[in-house]
């Protein structure tokens, strides 16, 4: 467990904040319309090229990063297993969001990715498709439910998660090397997130 107070980061590292939250049982999803000229399509062993790019349109500004960091293999284990569903908001026959269900603990389900590119802001599309994971995951023999979020992700997303009916039950600290320094991101990526390269971390009386 970490000690109250301020604990240093090597540069090059990035600290996230996380939130887990979970929901037991089915929560009533309401009767949100699906938006117009939107459907949302099941992508069965999804190409992986395909899966980054969007992966990459909806998370670079929240510096989303650990899928494109997997190796080939690696990625496809997870994306072609049975038990890990890839749904994908359809928009004028271009993929637009993402909703991705992990059944492989059994009796469990994790909303392991949950977005919408920048396209879809605006349209209502964020409920819709939010009561369409709640739906899919209770639809499976699961009696628990559960996402994460982190203070890199969008600010409006814990919030979000609470609204729909998750309660927040454990925080944790992660730490991690910067995306946009190892390549994996452009450096312009989250310019809401400085980089810090190195130097010395100085802590003044105003943050006391």
């Amino acid at each position: 467990m970490l000690a109250d107070g301020y604990s240093k980061v090597a540069p090059g590292k990035l600290v996230a904040a996380v939130t887990c939250l979970e929901m037991l049982s089915p929560t009533p999803t309401g009767n949100a319309a699906e938006p117009e000229g939107l459907t949302l399509a099941l992508v069965r062993e999804p190409d992986l090229d395909w899966y980054r790019d969007l992966y990459r349109r909806i998370g670079t500004d929240w510096l989303w990063s650990s899928r494109l960091s997997l190796a080939e293999g690696a990625l496809a284990e997870i994306l072609h297993d049975p038990a890990v569903e890839v749904r994908a908001v359809m928009a004028g026959g271009r993929a637009e969001g993402l909703m991705e269900l992990d059944f492989r603990e059994e009796g469990q389900c994790e909303l392991t990715f949950f977005g919408l590119t920048k396209a879809m802001i605006g349209r209502g599309a964020g409920r819709w498709l939010m009561n369409q994971a709640i739906e899919n995951a209770w639809s499976k023999p699961v009696s628990r439910f559960w996402v994460h979020t982190c203070s890199l992700d969008s600010p409006q997303a814990l919030d979000f998660y609470v609204r729909s009916g998750f309660v927040p039950y454990e925080r944790m600290v992660e730490v991690f090397d910067d995306p946009r320094l190892v390549g994996i991101l452009p450096a312009d990526a989250a310019p809401q997130v400085p980089i810090l390269r190195g130097g010395a971390l100085r802590l003044g009386r105003h943050m006391a």
